[in-house]
């Protein structure tokens, strides 16, 4: 039913409840009819409220297939497409597929488009700036049969507005007015430049390598790189081999622990991101003072950069969907790391750390892969169990929107919070927003990158959702398809620790303050309660909480003091014929 229906039918109700007297109702019709009218006149106008979007044959000369992501703004800086599909602070934005869009043919943003978080029909009156972007998909003829379309990522880490070969519109002013229909046109003007990859130094090699084992599921050309930080008097001591330090992340091309010399320009946005990241303290403030100094540990750092069409990593596990990145590492770039650079290729000198998306990473390569690494140090990682992914148990509750049960009063569930306890957003708000920048699971964001790394493939060969993004229903064969392939890992420990109990002593080290804004203290707490009551061994891995209201990004040490950790850890772990003298210099 449409808005001037509904009008049309809430009238009709109030002219029946009036008194039955005729003049009454004589004097109250006229009064009616001009709401009705007015009414009826701006749901029209409103539902005439468009916007076309194209490209000239000048800018691309054949079709596309892709996304279309137009975002307003009231004010032009910075541009609009930076200010749209973030947690909570999003600018409004629309989304919009489109299949073999030729030169010239305009593409139309209206009332029925997917918008986050209110439609075209609905904008209040007043002036803003709009931006369109195109987000360009590849189609991908899959290992397992399905021929699927996404976004091929240019290594920039799956961010669609900056992403290379994206189309991009100029800024636009604009003035809106419900009673004033809308009928804009936006063409896009520019293609998004390649990613200028950092010259490599004497501290810092990138490299990038084709995966065979990723080409051939995905049908076409996949890469995995790394970024390496070198230690002091590398070349100089060319008989040293070097103890390996694994950083999880998210996609960068910066080398680990915020490296970066006092005279690079961006060592100011590091030391930003540092704070950022730390809860107010500075660990990594002085890293890189710490790392050319006379007497820090000779270590080799590493940072992988493994994006798929789905996220800016892969969760570093073998995928339904993402095909068989753990493979594709440990087997492909780790030898090629270590055959490339004087990394000891041995289990006892690679450990592992790593926060957030990269702590679950880290723990999850240990757990997974016992000998292959000598120990993790993870930090605030995402959940490590599904009774706790975040607010939602993944088990037992129907929807991931709202507890069960509440009967009359609905209390939504939210995904992050302040380190004071500010609810912030939403799991419903973040699931729109997501559904938005990408159908199909393509949004690039959280959500939607655990339902592909974690979970099946559809039918129509796109993730299948643990929760419909729309009404919040988790489906439980989805939950069960998690835990049955070994991504919860306080389960597959559970499961599994009187054989895989032995290869982790003294390898794991967990830390999460006690307010993480996205509620992964909770999975921890419950890894931790498992691991205290192990047996046959009794588990010695370390927890550490932050308290109080320590939030997400809270580190107990200094990055500096963490590498000195792994530096003893693995030379009491060396085997006694093995080399730790070499890299002591």
């Amino acid at each position: 039913m449409n808005r001037a229906a509904v009008v049309t039918l809430i009238l009709k109700v109030m002219l029946s409840l009036l008194p039955t007297r005729r003049f009454i109702r004589a004097r109250a019709l006229p009064v009616c009819l001009a709401l009705l009218g007015a009414s009826a006149a701006t749901a029209a106008t409103a539902s005439a409220q468009r916007i076309e979007v194209s490209f000239p044959s000048s800018l691309r000369a054949t079709p596309v297939t892709g996304h279309i992501i137009l975002v307003v703004a009231r004010d032009s800086a910075p541009e609009p497409r930076f200010r749209a599909g973030g947690y909570g602070g999003t600018q409004p934005f629309f989304g919009l597929d489109v299949s073999g869009l030729a030169p010239g043919v305009a593409a139309v943003i209206d009332a029925s488009t997917p918008a986050y978080p209110i439609s075209l029909a609905r904008f209040p009156a007043g002036d803003y700036y709009v931006q369109a972007v195109l987000n360009v998909y590849t189609e991908f003829h899959r290992a397992d049969g399905h021929v699927i379309w996404a976004h091929m990522d240019q290594w920039e880490g799956q961010q669609w507005n900056r992403s290379p070969g994206n189309l991009v519109s100029d800024v636009h002013r604009v003035h809106v007015d419900p009673r004033t229909p809308l009928d804009m046109k936006i063409s896009f003007t520019r293609v998004l430049p390649p990613v200028t990859v950092p010259p490599d130094t004497k501290w810092v090699k990138h490299i990038k390598i084709q995966s065979k084992l990723l080409s051939a599921f995905w049908g076409h050309p996949m890469f995995i790189g790394a970024t390496i930080l070198l230690p002091r008097d590398y070349d100089s001591h060319p008989a040293a081999h070097y103890p390996t330090i694994y950083q999880q992340d998210h996609f960068s091309l910066a080398p680990a622990f915020g490296f970066a010399p006092d005279s690079e320009p961006n060592y100011a946005a590091q030391r930003t991101m540092l704070r950022q990241r730390t809860d107010g303290r500075e660990p990594g403030f002085d890293f890189y003072k710490s790392w050319t100094s006379n007497d820090f540990p000779r270590m080799i750092a590493v940072k992988f950069q493994h994006p798929t069409p789905y996220y800016d990593d892969s969760y570093a596990v073998n995928s339904a969907n993402n095909g068989p990145y753990a493979d594709a590492l440990l087997t492909e770039l780790v030898p090629y790391i270590e055959a490339h650079v004087r990394a000891i290729p041995e289990p006892y000198a690679r450990v592992l750390t790593g926060g957030s998306t990269g702590g679950w990473e880290s723990i999850a390569l240990q757990v997974l892969h016992p000998d292959f690494f000598n120990g993790t140090w993870t930090f605030y990682p995402d959940p490590v169990d599904f009774r706790s992914l975040q607010m939602v148990d993944a088990y037992s509750d129907t929807s991931a929107f709202a507890p069960n049960g509440n009967g009359w009063v609905i209390t939504p569930r939210y995904m992050s919070r302040t380190s004071q306890g500010q609810t912030e957003t939403t799991q419903r708000d973040l699931s729109k927003i997501e559904s938005v920048l990408g159908s199909h699971e393509r949004s690039g964001q959280q959500f939607n990158a655990w339902d592909a790394a974690w979970g099946p493939a559809g039918t129509d060969g796109y993730p299948r959702p643990l929760w419909n993004k729309t009404t919040g229903t988790i489906d439980p064969m989805v939950a069960a398809y998690w835990r049955d392939h070994d991504f919860d890992l306080r389960d597959y420990l559970a499961k599994n620790w009187a054989t895989e109990g032995p290869k982790l002593t003294g390898k794991l080290h967990v830390y999460v303050g006690d307010m993480d804004n996205y509620y992964l203290n909770l999975a921890v707490y419950q890894l931790n309660t498992f691991l205290e009551n192990t047996t046959a061994p009794r588990s010695d891995a370390v927890f550490q909480y932050g308290r109080p209201m320590k939030g997400h990004g809270w580190q107990p040490m200094s990055d500096a003091e963490l590498v000195r950790m792994m530096a003893k850890h693995v030379t009491e772990a060396a085997p006694r014929t093995a080399d730790v003298t070499s890299w002591k210099y």
